[in-house]
């Protein structure tokens, strides 16, 4: 993981690299995404259980693609006592957090009658994505929480989730438990984008939905983007990445442990440290070094950091602010002396974590704010996954005639402007009335 001064040339490199790792138009892999989703458009059930057969369950059988009430129910049998505790204490604060998000349907007056206004409604239904996780055996817990708790707080009535099975044709019992407690109607065995595919066009087994939500793989990003407009989606999410800035009061163990927390995601992960102190910046990099070597996925992290890890030496905070809001990253994590001084000088961040005591895993598990954010420099415009995004918005108009009357003119020579006759027509139709 290279140390370099910031400006310079190779620093320069390093940051061109990191950036240029988002996400960009593959038209081969889009292509076998775009069959995918024909097949299952054009063969519906069949087509998901000739894919799962495929990659990951080969005796699936039609009959498993809806989990079956019962081995619901078995699975609380098979999880940790302890384990409800927790999950509780995970589900209050997110749900505490997403209903400060919730608004209001609201509506306005005007001494000549008009009345106007904007009705929010939740989607009927939401498909929520969750991704395998080492063939099932390291339940994705967290994903579930954090896209199944702002959809019902949104006050959507049908919530469906899509996981792919184990290779044995079964889900992870702490996966269907936590799908169970946070009010998911049906789970269906399907994953990759066949999964998408059924959530957005339906099959025989599988209902169509409103709105799909959830990380996945490229196959899932690609699926969501091509279904993109036939349903809505939250974002389309990238390999994780974070930034920590950091500076001479930070500490160099904290630094580096954060840094792996993400690396060991993905080898296409950015871990990335700005800092104005050089002895952190050389104290993080052995530490990031000695630590390596104690994690199970470190050959995951190695590469990740070979490709897309930099520690960039600034020299000040000012630096270290511009370049952080260049990066827009996923995770930014600030460990410096003021850090609320920082917090106002940001501008493109998936989520901000401020102090010593609050790592990333922090938000990714526990206190509330989704973790399912914007990557690869979306959070310049992107934000992350929010009640917002189950919510529909309808504008109301009702017009007085003597508003009406006031505007009339106004509005018709806007659409002759715009060549549309008949507008205008409809306008002057109801003046005639009126002046009779």
């Amino acid at each position: 993981m290279p140390v370099l001064d910031y400006p310079s040339s190779a620093a320069e490199e390093r940051l061109l690299r990191i950036e240029r790792r988002r996400p960009g138009a593959d038209p081969e892999l889009e292509s076998r995404v775009s069959e995918i989703l024909s097949a299952v458009r054009r063969e519906g059930d069949a087509a998901l259980v000739g894919f799962t057969r495929r990659f990951d369950a080969p005796e699936f059988r039609e009959e498993q693609l809806l989990v079956s009430e019962r081995e619901v129910q078995a699975a609380y049998d098979r999880v940790d006592r302890s384990f409800f505790d927790t999950l509780e204490r995970a589900r209050a604060h997110i749900e505490a957090f997403h209903r400060w998000q919730l608004r209001s349907s609201w509506f306005m007056t005007r001494d000549d009658g008009t009345f106007l206004g904007q009705i929010l409604r939740p989607v009927a239904s939401a498909g929520l994505y969750i991704p395998g996780g080492k063939g099932g055996e390291t339940p994705l817990i967290s994903t579930v929480l954090m896209t199944a708790v702002p959809a019902r707080v949104a006050g959507v009535s049908d919530i469906a989730m899509v996981t792919p099975p184990r290779r044995d044709g079964t889900v992870n019992p702490y996966l269907l438990v936590t799908a169970k407690e946070v009010g998911v109607r049906r789970i269906h065995r399907i994953g990759s984008a066949w999964a998408v595919a059924a959530l957005a066009f339906g099959t025989p087994s599988v209902r169509p939905v409103d709105v799909i939500v959830g990380p996945g793989n490229i196959y899932v990003t690609l699926a969501k983007k091509l279904v993109s407009g036939e349903v809505g989606i939250d974002l389309l999410a990238g390999p994780s990445e974070i930034l920590v800035l950091a500076d001479e009061t930070a500490s160099p163990e904290h630094v580096a442990a954060d840094l792996l927390s993400q690396a060991e995601h993905d080898p296409l992960a950015s871990a990335v440290l700005v800092t104005t102190d050089p002895s952190l910046a050389r104290a993080a990099a052995v530490g990031l070094e000695r630590r390596l070597g104690e994690l199970p996925r470190r050959d995951v992290i190695r590469e990740a950091l070979n490709r897309y890890g930099a520690i960039f030496r600034v020299q000040n905070l000012e630096q270290a602010v511009g370049l952080a809001n260049r990066l827009a990253p996923e995770h930014l994590e600030i460990q410096v002396r003021d850090p609320w001084a920082c917090l106002g000088k940001i501008h493109n961040a998936g989520a901000v974590f401020i102090g010593t005591h609050t790592p990333e895993p922090i938000g990714d598990y526990f206190a509330g704010p989704n973790h399912v954010l914007p990557t690869a420099g979306t959070a310049r415009f992107a934000s992350a996954l929010s009640v917002d995004h189950f919510v529909k918005k309808t504008s109301i108009v009702a017009y007085s005639q003597e508003a009406f009357a006031r505007d009339a003119e106004a509005v018709m020579q806007l659409a002759r402007l715009e060549g549309l006759d008949a507008h205008a027509a409809s306008i002057r139709a109801r003046m005639e009335a009126d002046q009779r």
